[in-house]
């Protein structure tokens, strides 16, 4: 499965970068592909391009915050969960996204 996701958490420093680095090992282990961008302390970094979105068969937001620029997404199945979810257990994201 094509992936793209949004991690970002409320301080926007640890939890953002870990969950991104948990959903990327994860997905490679399950065989899918991702791209994740954080919106974190330093702003939107690893940012997704439209092609990138457009191509993705689903959106992951890893967010306990609003998501920047969520217009870009309309149209697309997407699948909310915790900063904390997505940190603690990837394997449990990833199985809620085939449902």
């Amino acid at each position: 499965m094509k992936i793209v996701a949004v991690t970002a958490c409320p301080t926007g420093i640890a939890h953002t970068y870990m969950a991104a680095e948990q959903l990327e090992k994860t997905a490679r282990r399950l065989g899918h592909w991702i791209k994740v961008e954080t919106q974190g302390a330093m702003g939107i970094e690893n940012e997704l391009w439209a092609m990138d979105i457009q191509e993705a068969e689903l959106v992951l937001f890893a967010a306990d915050i609003a998501v920047q620029g969520r217009e870009r997404f309309a149209g697309k199945k997407i699948v909310e969960v915790g900063v904390q979810e997505a940190i603690k257990h990837p394997e449990a994201v990833f199985d809620r996204l085939g449902k």
